[in-house]
Parts: C-alpha cells; structure tokens; sequence
C-alpha cells in the first residue's frame, strides 16, 4: 500500500482520483454518437528561447505539413481536421502570425488567446488581454464579433496550467480573480484543463461546467456545475475540459497504467487505445449524451513535439477515428475547433439536438479571416 500511496502523490493523483473512481457510465441513448474531435495546441515559437531563424523555420514547417496532414483526413461533414492556435500573448511576432492567419483562412484552424504570466496584477491584465485580442482581430483577422455586444471574444489558455492562481505556490499568475477578469474581458470559454500530472490539475474532471471565481481564494474552478440541455448559464466562466483517466491500454512494465491526460507529446504519442478511451470517457453536456467532446492538446512548435504532431502517429491517429468514429451508424466524426465546441455546447444548453454540424457558428460566427470559405460572417467584421 506504501508503495501505491507514493505512486499516486508522485503524480498528484490524490487531486482527481476520487472523481474518477466515481464516475458513472455516460447514459445510453438512440441512434448514433456524434464524436467532436478538438486539437488545441500552447503553440509557442519561441519556446526555449531559440534565434529568429529557428522560430521561422518552426513556423514554415508547420504551415507546409500541417496543409498536406490535414489534407488526407475529412470528417462526416468533409472538414479536414482543425488546428487551435493558442499563441503567448508575450510571444507576439507579427511575421509568424501573418504566416498563421494564412493558415488559418486557408481553412485549417484558428487562432486564440495564450498567455503566460507571474505576479500579475489585475491592471496589467486587463491591459494585455485587451491589447492582444484587439492586435490579432485588426491585424490578423482572428477572433469573433459577439453578434449581440460586438465585443471581440476569444478562447484562452493559461501558461503553465495556473489558472487563476492555482499553482500552490502562488507562482505563473498572481490573480485570485482571472476567472472574473476573463469574462469581463471577453473569454467565451476556458480551455487549459486537464494539467494533470500537475498539482494544478482540478477535482473535477472529464467535464463541459461552469466556475464561480471567490475573488479572495485561488482555484476556483476546482469545482462547478455542469452545462445541462435545457439549462441556464451560472457563474463566471465556461470550462471545456478534456479527458483524464488511467490508461490501462498502457502500461509500464506490463502492470502499472499510465495516467491519460490528453497530452501530445514525444514521450507520449497518440495510439489507437488512446483514441479509444478518449471516446469511452464520453465527455458531454449534461441530458445530451449522444454529442461527446474529446479536446486534446500538445505544445505543437518545438521541433521534437511536432515531429509528432505532424507526423505518422497524429496522421494513424486520424485515420484511426475515420475508420472506426465515422460509420455513419454507430459514430458519426466532427472536426471542430474550440469556437465552434463553444457554439455546439451553448447549443445543447439551449435544448437544440440532431446534427451537431448544424450548430458549428451558433452564437459565436467565424473570425473575420475565416470568411473567404464562404461562411457568412459579417458580424465578425
């Protein structure tokens, strides 16, 4: 038992554990599982603190191979698979977002909001965000008009997992309040969850829900409420969570799982058994078990981890989900991005069903340089 004990703080476990050995099964329902397929990447250029020639060639590379990747793969409704662009804020360069927004018009992704930052205060918060979301919707067409406000919203993801504060320590945040502060300032959703193994990592998982932020406490989204068909928004802040598990497809040395926790990575690659407990977690809207969610992750840019993320495992990986998620029967394969698993998860608050395709630009429409595929999307503009 010591030895287990050990096991499982070495990987803060002990955080989320509990939630997981009292998950239930998702509720059975008629005709077929829609499957919301969603890559997010930190997509961070200057990681490691490269020369310019270096961050230009991360970026070349990945406009070059991700083009022919995602050419080969199309989901039930013909969308080649969509990458998340999450770039640092503190990051910005404008040649390599000029390079992205080409990629991103040109149909394979969009961009969104990332940051990085420690002992923060809530001015130069405010501050950031709201001159980084105006620069990448003005310069580079990113980023959606609310039809109603006409405020620019964006999805986000924290640096170093420490969403409002969450690192024990206090350290990579410093604000009690981020949650508050991302709703005033336009976040639509939050999409940094899972960091497991790290002590960040929320009690709950596997979960779509909404956060109410304590101002005076940090973590408040440890806990929540989950989106429910035919329910109403509560709180301060969506979060869109992906899966965590124990993998028990994999395990080292043939008896011990490996945690899942929907990273990419060299040391971890996609395989077929990742992909399929990524769909038996079933991550959904409450009332609405016939759409389910998988969000992965990966920090894309650096060259070893995109020697997988653009390479023969994320390429099985897709094929993997087209032969065996997309029968038309049993599993039906959506290529999403993180706007678009807002407008489906609003849409099923809401109460609407079907064809979850249907619902890709409900609330939020396509960023400004998303027009040129011929979706209307004039309230972006």
């Amino acid at each position: 038992m010591l030895v287990v004990a050990r096991f499982i703080r070495a990987r803060n476990m002990q955080i989320w554990l509990p939630a997981y050995l009292r998950r239930k099964p998702r509720a059975s329902h008629q005709g077929p599982t829609h499957v919301m397929f969603c890559f997010v990447d930190h997509y961070e250029p200057m990681h490691g603190h490269p020369g310019l020639e270096t961050q230009r060639a991360r970026v070349d590379r990945w406009c070059r191979d991700y083009r022919a990747l995602a050419d080969r793969h199309r989901d039930a409704d013909g969308r080649r698979p969509q990458h998340g662009f999450f770039y640092p804020e503190e990051e910005y360069l404008e040649e390599h977002l000029a390079k992205l927004e080409a990629l991103c018009r040109d149909g394979y992704g969009e961009l969104e909001v990332h940051l990085h930052h420690d002992d923060d205060t809530e001015a130069n918060f405010r501050e950031s965000i709201t001159r980084f979301k105006q620069l990448l919707h003005d310069r580079h067409g990113a980023l959606p008009r609310h039809p109603e406000t006409g405020e620019i919203m964006f999805g986000f993801i924290h640096g170093n997992w420490c969403l409002d504060n969450s690192r024990p320590d206090g350290r990579w945040c410093g604000l009690d309040n981020e949650l508050v502060l991302l709703r005033e300032l336009g976040c639509y959703a939050d999409f940094t969850m899972p960091s497991a193994p790290s002590d960040t990592q929320t009690r709950t998982i596997n979960s779509i829900y909404y956060a109410t932020d304590d101002p005076l406490q940090p973590k408040s989204h440890d806990r929540g409420v989950p989106v429910r068909a035919g329910g109403t928004p509560t709180g301060d802040l969506l979060l869109v969570q992906g899966p965590v598990g124990l993998n028990w497809r994999d395990r080292r040395h043939g008896f011990v799982p490996r945690v899942e926790n929907a990273d990419i990575r060299a040391n971890y690659p996609p395989t077929p058994a990742r992909v399929d407990g990524w769909v038996e977690t079933g991550i959904h809207v409450e009332g609405r078990p016939e759409w389910i969610f998988i969000k992965i992750h990966t920090h894309g840019a650096p060259e070893k981890e995109a020697d997988v993320v653009l390479g023969p495992a994320v390429d099985a990986m897709f094929s993997h989900l087209e032969q065996h998620y997309n029968d038309g029967e049993r599993y039906v394969l959506h290529y999403v991005n993180a706007r678009e698993v807002f407008n489906i998860v609003k849409a099923a608050e809401a109460g609407h069903g079907g064809d979850p395709h249907d619902w890709r630009d409900f609330i939020l429409p396509p960023p400004p340089n998303r027009c040129a595929t011929g979706t209307t999307c004039a309230a972006s503009a």
